[in-house]
């Protein structure tokens, strides 16, 4: 896809009405435009940092104006090329959009400027006994976390930002800012845009306010780990959980190559064998019968070395471990990057998807460690590439191709979690069909007629 002429007016325009908000300097437009996905980067002509919605709509009729396209920027943690500015324009930086605008403890929400991340609205909600449980592992914005639709290691119980999210501003790609859904728990009145908004990836607009459901802080919490000999036994076991209704709140399995680099990273002492972690919210006594009952059904498929601890140390230092353990793979291979996959399948099928899965991977000179949210059907596969040797790129793709396939024949999905951005833009016919996908460019058509919201991602 070409890049578009940057005019000079345009920048000229922006200066003015931002001043020293805007950058075109070579570190920030090159910071601007990587992420953490394998793809080279792909730096925009300008940065213009927000402060308001008042901003995005400057900066969005601006760029209609000259068509130069937008690419909203929130943290930068995105996994499939969703920042990269692959026919130039503008980021849109809206991390200075970061006050929370609203709690209502009373009715259980919230409401944000998309740059607050999720643990800066954890600490703005800790003295109301509620919190934000989509935990997508890096501190992601919430902006952003909406826009790919994201979930994490508490979706198995709280579910994703699909669910969580009630209302939304959004600057439309004409400059209009518009806003989608209420505080209120439900609503037949149209069409759910709100719903259109979340995981559109800023192809159809840029979120400036998002209103998310809070929970009560549970009375108690405790987390427990538990080693298995094989991959296949430990999922059996995150199956018979899940369909006999134990309601836990996280449930995330790792290999027996994740541990190891788990253990370097975070100096734990983990059994280097496919290990799953769990965490429990309720009562104390739930959370002490759920962690009986899960001790039960992990003793019938092989579980070892069941730990359980309430103690708040203890749960930090497992989940921590457990959020940093894509740093802790890439260590595995100083100097790599990762291609990331993504699939989610039926809960019923996922102990198959997952050994055949293991089965491949055993036949790759690449180092390959798996984690993943089992409890909700979607695990990652970390295929760790030598950026200076494009045959293990090539080996990368060919692998994620597979698992994904495999996940389709499932009737899975080829993303979860991380969304489609440039990555999976090739499976999205394969997924939904030619008449679907033709359905989602008439609404990209008709609300971005001159495609320049993030253009490129999602579909051609």
């Amino acid at each position: 896809m070409a890049r578009v002429t940057f005019p000079p007016a345009l920048l000229l325009a922006l200066q003015t009405a931002f001043g020293t908000r805007v950058s075109i300097a070579a570190a920030v437009r090159e910071h601007h435009g990587r992420d953490e996905s394998p793809f080279d980067p792909q730096l925009p002509d300008a940065v213009v940092f927000a402060l308001s919605a008042a901003d995005v709509i400057t900066v969005v009729q601006l760029c209609a104006q000259y068509r130069v396209p937008v690419i909203p920027y929130g943290s930068g943690s995105s996994l499939e090329g969703h920042l990269l500015a692959i026919r130039g324009g503008v980021s849109l930086d809206v991390s200075g959009m970061n006050r929370v605008l609203a709690i209502n403890a009373e009715d259980l929400t919230a409401t944000v400027e998309p740059g607050l991340t999720r643990k800066a609205l954890n600490e703005a909600l800790r003295d109301t006994g509620l919190f934000f449980p989509i935990d997508p592992g890096a501190d992601a914005s919430i902006g952003g976390m909406a826009a790919t639709r994201a979930s994490g290691t508490n979706a198995v119980r709280y579910g994703t930002m699909r669910e969580n999210v009630l209302a939304l501003g959004v600057v439309l790609a004409d400059g209009r800012l518009i806003k989608t859904g209420t505080r209120a728990r439900k609503s037949s009145a149209g069409y759910d845009l709100t719903r259109l908004m979340v995981g559109s990836e800023g192809t159809l607009g840029v979120i400036t306010e998002v209103t998310v459901r809070l929970y009560p802080q549970p009375e108690a919490v405790s987390a427990a780990v538990c080693a298995f000999p094989s991959m296949g036994d430990a999922v059996q076991a995150v199956i018979e959980t899940i369909q006999l209704g134990v309601p836990v709140a996280r449930v995330e399995f790792v290999d027996a190559l994740a541990v190891r680099a788990i253990n370097r990273h975070s100096k734990l002492s983990l059994r280097e064998s496919p290990t799953l972690f769990f965490e429990f919210h309720g009562t104390d006594a739930g959370v002490a019968e759920q962690a009986q009952r899960v001790q039960e059904i992990a003793a019938d498929h092989h579980g070892e070395d069941f730990e359980w601890s309430v103690r708040p140390e203890d749960r930090s230092r497992l989940w921590n471990a457990r959020h940093n353990a894509y740093f802790a793979m890439l260590q595995l291979k100083p100097g790599c990057r990762a291609v990331t996959t993504d699939v989610c399948v039926p809960i019923s099928r996922l102990a198959e998807c997952v050994i055949e899965t293991e089965r491949d991977l055993q036949r790759s000179s690449l180092p390959c460690p798996i984690v993943g949210h089992v409890g909700d059907g979607n695990f990652h596969v970390a295929i760790l590439i030598d950026p200076e040797r494009p045959e293990e790129l090539q080996e990368a793709e060919q692998i994620n191709q597979r698992i994904v396939r495999r996940a389709l024949a499932m009737d899975g999905t080829c993303t979860g979690e991380h969304g489609v951005g440039l990555h999976k833009m090739g499976f999205m016919l394969e997924e939904h069909g030619n008449d679907a996908v033709s359905v989602m460019r008439a609404i990209k058509q008709a609300l971005d007629p001159l495609n320049l919201m993030n253009p490129g991602k999602i579909f051609d």
